[in-house]
């Protein structure tokens, strides 16, 4: 299962283990299972404080394995084999089980040790979801901090009837207690806000104590990441509140287009991008969504940025850059069957539709990868595109028309999302050069037509435009004196990764520029 220098990697982490832990595994006669047992086989003897045994209880997934801490009811479950994106979960596992202490904040450590209740959780992933692991390994961390958490990993491409009976059609998919809970990707401090009611109250006011920031940066992508380092470096007092730290990056599969950089992935460049900031003084705060900006009421008194959870902070400068979101059909049924067979990360939520047949809205780059990624999972890809021709890359394009299992209809506007039994069994779109109806039938429809700035919270606030970005100069100026703006959510053309970071840099540049040539009253 293992390579040699994976196996010589994964001995020394195994020598980090502080306290005996026993592998605990459930097979069957399937081939799955005896990967799992090669698996299992080539771990144990990586330490003498690792054993492993067989399972003798029918109760359990199969094939599936437990790692207990032994003498202890502490412990996680994976059902399936945890490689591609999930080995790293497997490998934390290990450790965390083993006493190995945990990165995570103190502050949510002791969060999540004083949850009260009773938490049986299950997340099913598939092994191609760059977002899983961040769902998969904070909860295996939760359940290791606090004895009243369980939790179960579920590969659903390896348990498609559990997957088909709980209609589980997007990843990662969170149960709680048996009933849906969470979808999509989620942080440990997200999801241990989420289970402790007061966690908002306890953080507003934390955050209403600030002073005012020289420097204040909204949002947690690239441009933002850019924009507080660039500021932190000036040595000016420099926060950042984002609603996500690493935004749209996070659901990003490959990245080969980042200078220096020939291939990443979205979650390795968000750890890096969060690792560089906190390089530097910057006040990270994370999970904070702004809902009102209050402009200066004259030149020198700072800004004022209002948050979900009631607080404010204040700022003589900010730095905008919101970044934007996956942009909706806006058609009947798309809402509807969100996550039922509306879809719009095709490496997450591929693996569970193998062997259907799927649509692919829009013929762009994003599109056109999409439709070939899913080509070699599922029976049958049907790719519509509003335009006459394709707009993606030439090379995508050739590649796109060599599958046997693809149809291309150009001239195609989609007009409804159909369902039946809770989940998608079709769509509807218009030839446009004819007028005429037509009906697909298929079970899985899969969105790629561009990006939406998140702006809304501004409007009334700011100048925006049509498409509701925000409007700039070269100097990244806003309408409000002050207040820059940087990267997906603004009219710079070209939403690009290195533009955005690019972006970024300049706008806090132009930011301490201000601050340098007004005054404080």
């Amino acid at each position: 299962m293992l390579d040699a220098n994976i196996k010589q990697q994964l001995k020394a982490y195994m020598e980090k283990l502080q306290q005996p832990i026993e592998l605990v595994a459930a097979y069957d006669d399937g081939v799955k299972s005896q990967e799992l047992r090669e698996l299992l086989e080539e771990i144990e003897p990586m330490s003498e404080k690792i054993s492993l045994r067989t399972e003798q209880s029918n109760d359990v997934r199969r094939p599936s394995f437990a790692i207990n801490r032994v003498g202890s009811d502490m412990g996680v479950r994976f059902a399936g084999i945890p490689m591609g994106h999930e080995f790293t979960s497997l490998v934390l596992a290990l450790l965390q089980v083993g006493g190995h202490p945990s990165k995570a904040s103190q502050d949510v450590i002791e969060q999540v040790q004083q949850l009260d209740g009773e938490f049986e959780f299950e997340t099913y992933f598939s092994l191609s979801c760059q977002n899983c692991p961040d769902v998969v390994q904070a909860l295996n961390l939760m359940s290791v901090l606090n004895p009243n958490i369980r939790h179960t990993s579920i590969d659903g491409a390896l348990f498609q009837d559990e997957v088909e009976k709980r209609e589980v059609m997007s990843v990662p998919s969170v149960y709680l207690n048996g009933e849906p809970w969470g979808q999509g990707r989620m942080t440990l401090e997200e999801i241990a806000s989420k289970l402790d009611t007061k966690s908002d109250e306890k953080e507003a006011e934390k955050i209403n104590q600030k002073d005012t920031f020289e420097v204040l940066v909204i949002g947690g992508g690239p441009a933002g990441a850019a924009a507080s380092i660039y500021a932190a470096r000036k040595g000016i007092s420099t926060g950042i509140a984002a609603e996500r730290f690493g935004g749209q990056v996070a659901d990003t599969m490959s990245i080969e287009n980042l200078i220096s950089v020939p291939y990443t992935e979205g979650p390795k460049l968000v750890a890096a991008m969060e690792q560089h900031v906190k390089e530097y003084d910057v006040d990270i705060m994370n999970m904070q969504l702004a809902e009102k900006l209050i402009p200066a009421s004259k030149p020198g008194m700072p800004h004022e940025i209002r948050l979900a959870n009631g607080a404010s902070l204040k700022a003589r400068t900010l730095v905008l850059s919101t970044g934007a979101r996956w942009r909706p059909l806006g058609v009947p049924g798309e809402a509807e069957y969100r996550n039922k067979g509306v879809a719009y990360c095709p490496h997450c939520d591929g693996p569970l539709f193998k062997g259907k047949h799927v649509a692919v809205i829009g013929g762009g780059n994003s599109g056109v990868e999409a439709a070939i990624d899913l080509a070699g999972i599922v029976r049958h890809v049907t790719l519509i595109e509003f335009g006459a021709e394709m707009r993606a890359d030439d090379v995508l394009q050739k590649k796109l028309r060599s599958l046997n299992n693809v149809d291309i209809i150009t001239s195609g506007q989609t007009t409804e999302v159909v369902g039946e039994n809770g989940r998608v069994s079709g769509l509807k779109y218009t030839d446009r050069n004819t007028g005429e109806n037509h009906h697909v039938a298929l079970e899985g429809v899969f969105v790629q037509i561009g990006l939406v700035p998140n702006t809304e919270w501004l409007k009334g606030d700011i100048e925006l435009s049509q498409h509701g970005e925000i409007i700039i100069n070269d100097r990244n100026e806003t309408s409000i004196p002050g207040v820059f703006a940087a990267g997906d959510a603004t009219t710079v053309p070209f939403k690009q990764i290195v533009i955005s970071m690019g972006e970024g840099s300049k706008a806090a540049l132009s930011a301490f520029d201000f601050l340098i040539r007004n005054s404080v009253e």
